[in-house]
């Protein structure tokens, strides 16, 4: 039996890139997403690869149940868990809409914590030795600073981040590997998304290939954070040596 990766945001970006990686590896994948077409797309591409498709919107409150439940209506069982799905909104917190931060709040906390609630004793169980399992959560640079005119955003990927780093100390004597990918500003449709095209952050992108790579060595290492970019290394590492909010007030400039 072959290892099996679950990749939610696969249609585009860093989980397109890494559901390449993870089949390269010699993953079997089940790949998440909204769309349907773009998921059919990455299978077509993977050129007989195994790769099961479960179109969903993981905004939609229970999102996750209906995901675990078609997973095991399928007989599968997930060896690698990522949780890529995400999205922000660019805005002042009181004039953004409260239902749209709420989706938000959906897919970047609940959604991720319901998964890897759901999938870690099927993780835990697997019976593999030389083959890396476990979960990797995709926060962001984002985690280690308040964010304002993205603060449900920025507070979403800190509680992704927390979440990792306590069950890294839960499953310290398992051979389960918990992994935060931080990256930066990345070449996806975030931007467009969060309507933060017009920000100083857009001016000096990674692309989503070399974030993935590095998400996917990092995590093949089992380490426990992964920051891509030597410059976002060191910006991640500076917000730890400031006032939290100097952080902000540095986090509100290139915001704007």
């Amino acid at each position: 039996m072959k290892p099996t990766a679950l990749i939610t945001g696969a249609s585009g970006g860093i989980g397109y890139e890494l559901s390449h990686l993870f089949a390269k590896a010699g993953y079997n994948l089940i790949v998440i997403a909204r769309s349907k077409d773009k998921l059919n797309q990455l299978k077509e591409e993977l050129n007989g690869h195994p790769v099961t498709i479960i179109p969903q919107d993981l905004s939609e409150p229970g999102a996750a149940e209906v995901v675990y439940g078609k997973v095991k209506e399928l007989g599968l069982t997930v060896t690698v868990l990522i949780n890529n799905a995400g999205f922000g909104l660019n805005g002042m917190f009181a004039d953004l809409p409260l239902i749209d931060q709420q989706k938000m709040l959906q897919v970047n906390v609940n959604a991720l914590t319901e998964l890897t609630h759901l999938f870690l004793p099927e993780i835990k169980a697997a019976r593999f030795r030389s083959i890396p399992k476990g979960v990797m959560n995709v926060a962001s640079t984002a985690a280690f600073q308040p964010g304002p005119k993205m603060a449900v955003y920025y507070a979403s990927k800190a509680y992704a981040l927390s979440l990792s780093e306590a069950l890294v100390e839960e499953l310290k004597d398992t051979s389960v590997t918990i992994s935060t990918l931080c990256p930066g500003a990345t070449k996806t449709n975030f931007f467009k998304t969060a309507q933060a095209e017009h920000t100083k952050l857009v001016s000096n992108m990674m692309s989503p290939a070399s974030v993935a790579k590095t998400g996917f060595l990092g995590f093949v290492k089992g380490k426990r954070v992964i920051i891509p970019g030597t410059m976002n290394l060191g910006m991640a590492y500076a917000t730890k040596l400031i006032p939290r909010s100097l952080a902000a007030k540095l986090a509100n400039y290139v915001d704007s």
